[in-house]
């Protein structure tokens, strides 16, 4: 069981606002754009340290990201480039938002342990490694086992509910630990947690296609 899950749950809070965008004529792939933009602009608040503001860009972009499938619904417009976009912008959303933690020279390990400031983007390194794989996996057991039946414009895989740490769970990490002020502990939890999860996947793949 994970946060996506329980997306449909989330979803319909936003349902007025996802009516909002229907009736001034925003496309869903432009909404997609504009959680793009939100994510860029978090990404260079949080280079510049400035972790409360970018946490509340963080989470305007994971708002859209809920609501451009609410619109593709009401207004019949999902299309498979637009579920490839969708896909697109969540992942360089979340290598530029913890490339921005990265970069913006924040001690993660290096406070506490006797260790070279590098360590502390190689833990970086590792959360956005592991925050990539932990998806990545999907795509390619779409295109290797053929997974095609879709619901509401989603592909409808038994991976959906495999793993305790997604997307989800590493947005609203970064987003708590933004507001708190431990950036640097969120970091740690999406390394470690994005990579046991996806190694979670792998396993569960392992047992079911062998």
């Amino acid at each position: 069981m994970n946060i996506t899950a329980l997306r449909p749950r989330f979803t319909r809070y936003f349902e007025p606002v996802a009516e909002v965008f229907v009736r001034i004529g925003i496309t869903p792939n432009q909404i997609s754009l504009l959680a793009l933009l939100a994510g860029i602009i978090c990404a260079v608040l949080f280079f510049q340290r400035q972790f409360f503001l970018g946490a509340l860009f963080l989470l305007l972009s994971a708002i859209f990201d809920l609501i451009d499938g609410s619109v593709a619904r009401k207004t019949n417009a999902h299309t498979d480039f637009g579920a490839v976009f969708d896909w697109i912008v969540d992942k360089y959303v979340d290598a530029l938002v913890l490339l921005g933690v990265g970069l913006s020279g924040i001690a993660i390990v290096s406070q506490y342990f006797a260790v070279p400031p590098l360590a502390d983007f190689a833990v970086v390194t590792f959360a956005i490694i592991g925050s990539l794989m932990n998806t990545f996996i999907k795509p390619v057991v779409y295109a290797e086992i053929g997974y095609h039946e879709k619901v509401e414009g989603k592909i409808d895989d038994p991976l959906e509910g495999v793993g305790f740490f997604g997307r989800p769970e590493t947005i609203l990490v970064l987003i708590l630990g933004g507001v708190s002020g431990f950036i640097w502990v969120s970091v740690i939890i999406i390394a470690v947690c994005t990579n046991l999860s996806a190694i979670q996947r792998i396993i569960y793949l392992y047992k079911t296609l062998s």
